[in-house]
């Protein structure tokens, strides 16, 4: 067994111990605190990370919940855990968790702008993803808006939530002078793009930036140089998906006139 499947074992059964302690049957959310994750540890014995937050940052974005958890969800529902305060957390049933982007979507081509030696030096992450949406402004092409890069990693703490950190945030205005907010996460490899954070996304904004027009922003990377792109709403307290595009950096050689021409007699693709 390797190392990262030691610390996924350890905290499984971490996570498992706390939720079975706490939960009674047909509870839909499940309350605890970081203090558990010290106090259960001690119990059965095991090693903690020196930073406590891997745990739950692992299962909501990197690795599903135990099967024994996920075994109580109701068809239709899945568990996922959440903030609700400072070092406080619940595990709660929700119709979706997972945000997957939708492999029968057309690929929209974009000339590659990426300078050359960014490319060629950058890596195949998060930082690397965020880098190809600024210099390709695909945040522009994507919302109808010019954006700018306001900040990096921007981390500060919400009420009812607590601490939050977001990957970048865009400012922008469009044709009539509306002003907007775009809080943007970026997800490659393993990691997953999930719900909570969106929503956390969406009440940072709303909190810190309540003048302006929010508008949640998820990017992915896909195979073959494919960035998926996605808008989010908040709805009757629910994160919902409104806008969904795929964009493919290609040379501009190849972009054929065929495929502009295409592009140019669709009104809205997707």
């Amino acid at each position: 067994m390797t190392t990262a499947d030691n610390e996924l074992n350890r905290y499984s059964k971490l996570i498992e111990s706390i939720f079975f302690d706490k939960y009674n049957d047909g509870d839909q959310e499940v309350y605890f605190e970081r203090p558990d994750l010290i106090k259960k540890a001690e119990e059965l014995k095991i090693t903690l990370p020196l930073n406590l937050g891997d745990i739950i940052y692992s299962f909501k974005y990197r690795t599903s919940l135990p099967s024994s958890i996920i075994s109580l969800a109701s068809e239709g529902t899945e568990w996922i855990i959440k903030n609700v305060g400072r070092a406080k957390y619940v595990f709660k049933l929700v119709s979706h968790s997972r945000i997957i982007p939708d492999e029968m979507l057309v690929e929209i081509k974009i000339p590659d702008a990426t300078p050359g030696i960014v490319g060629k030096y950058a890596l195949n992450d998060e930082q690397a993803l965020l880098t190809k949406i600024r210099y390709n402004r695909l945040l522009d092409i994507f919302t109808g808006v010019t954006c700018y890069s306001l900040q990096n990693h921007l981390r500060t703490t919400v009420p009812e939530i607590g601490q939050v950190e977001t990957d970048e945030i865009y400012v922008g205005i469009d044709k009539n002078g509306k002003q907007y907010i775009f809080p943007v996460q970026a997800k490659s490899g393993s990691d997953k793009l999930g719900i909570v954070q969106i929503e956390q996304d969406i009440k940072l904004c709303e909190h810190k930036f309540s003048e302006l027009i929010v508008r949640a922003i998820a990017s992915q990377f896909m195979s073959d140089n494919v960035i998926a792109i996605f808008e989010f709403k908040l709805i009757d307290d629910e994160v919902k998906k409104i806008a969904e595009k795929h964009y493919k950096l290609v040379e501009y050689s190849d972009l054929s006139l065929d495929e502009i021409k295409t592009y140019n007699s669709i009104e809205n693709i997707n």
